[in-house]
């Protein structure tokens, strides 16, 4: 599903991103990709993205 429109950014490039580099907040995450540049109905769900990662990140290494 695309994410940003603007950039043709999709949701499981921003989930890669997540998992690979670990960005912290939303700017980090628009460090990575190119989100928010434009328009910025992005945003939202970019960062319900980031927060569902965080989550699931966190579980798998407490659970490690």
């Amino acid at each position: 599903m695309y994410v940003c429109l603007c950039n043709a950014v999709t949701d499981k490039v921003i989930r890669k991103v997540i998992r690979q580099h670990q960005p912290q907040t939303m700017k980090d995450l628009r460090q990575l990709v190119p989100i928010g540049t434009d328009c910025g109905k992005c945003i939202r769900q970019a960062r319900e993205i980031l927060v569902e990662e965080q989550e699931s990140t966190t579980y798998i290494i407490e659970v490690a």
